[in-house]
């Protein structure tokens, strides 16, 4: 096995053993509004179709800390933040609507040098440092201890790099505003997660360097598992559903002095400053089901697995909405079946329209899948 395929290893070994315990803020778990299908956010930079989402979801200033010790506490005259974050049941997608007040803005240099939003994404919760700079002392700090593998001379930096940079968790360094320049840095060694069809962003302003003002950013990106070096094609989508949690945080620098290296706040999500390298200093954030209001009194739903193509053996999953008093599956054979979630042996191979009934006191539904079931 190659130097490079061992470090990797050990890293996913390693971040697939963590838990969400690792998380940090274990007193709050944050919360992703989940749109209608038919009610998804365009990206284009205007707010009312966020309207729906209600105050609860904002993450404003109050919740972040400046810990690089500039500020006590914060200043809306200075500074003011406001985020919500919103998904779509069926799309593995994050979107973000990130609005802020700042009395001055400062993007006109080409690099780093620029009012930023950075943003760290753990779809799967696994943790596990995610970037090149300091990954020997923070992989060695919390995992091995300090007489480790930071003295190992057999992993050289680039090796790591290649190995870890990125992959499992995913950096936005989203400049904000994005003035002559790509609307994010994708701190890894896969660029080609932040174009079309992996993100989009919109940002609207209407301020100079220097000046202050309301600036509006919209954006999604597509979170990863897996999202490495050789691009897209051996990538795996983080696969979203009601409920889960995610790990996720964020930092806003504040440049106020062009001539000035240094900012004039680092104001971050996590109590860690190093999340924005390492997925274990992250924040729960849960995907919240689709709000009632949103749904119909009763809707059938559900979904199938082919247990055994050999013998035709299917399981049946029930997702339906609303109180159920009753179901019946007809499986499109020729037989039917009263329980929730049955599996079903075919005697016949063929395409079968199967179709689940339910029943409840606000009423009837049913829902078909035509031809979905298809044995040989």
């Amino acid at each position: 096995m190659s130097r490079f395929r061992k470090i990797f290893t050990i890293a996913f070994t390693i971040s697939m053993c963590s838990s969400l315990t690792a998380l940090d803020r274990k007193d709050v778990t944050f919360k992703i509004f989940q749109f209608p299908a038919n009610m998804i956010p365009r990206i284009d930079g205007e707010t009312e179709d966020w309207s729906m989402v209600p105050e609860e979801y904002v993450i404003g200033m109050d919740q972040l800390w400046e810990d690089s010790g500039k500020h006590s506490k914060a200043d809306p005259n200075n500074l003011d933040v406001r985020v919500r974050i919103g998904w779509v049941a069926g799309m593995n997608k994050l979107y973000f609507l990130y609005e802020a007040y700042d009395d001055y803005w400062d993007f006109s240099q080409t690099g780093l040098h620029n009012d930023t939003f950075e943003i760290v994404v753990d779809a799967d919760a696994s943790g596990g440092p995610l970037i090149d700079k300091g990954h020997r002392e923070m992989w060695v700090e919390e995992q091995v201890g300090p007489a480790g593998a930071a003295d190992d001379e057999r992993i050289s930096n680039e090796e790591a790099n290649w190995a870890i940079h990125g992959v499992h968790a995913q950096n936005y360094h989203i400049f904000t505003p994005a003035d002559g320049k790509d609307w994010t840095l994708a701190w890894g060694v896969q660029p080609w997660i932040k174009e079309l069809p992996y993100a989009n962003a919109v940002c609207k302003y209407d301020f100079k360097p220097g000046e202050s003002g309301k600036l509006v950013l919209e954006f999604w990106i597509t979170p990863f598992d897996y999202a490495g070096p050789e691009g897209p094609q051996r990538a795996v989508e983080s696969v979203l559903w009601d409920d889960k949690i995610i790990g996720l945080s964020w930092a806003v620098i504040d440049y106020d002095d062009v001539n000035s290296r240094s900012n004039n706040g680092f104001w971050n999500l996590s109590r860690q400053h190093r999340m924005y390298g390492n997925a274990w200093h992250l924040c729960a954030f849960r995907l919240m089901p689709l709000d009632e209001k949103f749904r119909k009194p009763i809707e059938a739903r559900w979904f199938f697995k082919v247990v055994d193509m050999q013998r035709r053996l299917v399981a049946f999953k029930d997702v339906s909405y609303g109180e159920i008093t009753s179901w019946k599956w007809d499986f499109g054979d020729g037989t039917t079946s009263t329980e929730r979630n049955p599996i079903h042996q075919y005697k016949n191979a063929g395409d079968y329209v199967v179709t689940l009934y339910i029943e409840g006191p606000a009423g009837k539904s049913r829902r078909s899948k035509v031809w979905d079931v298809e044995l040989k």
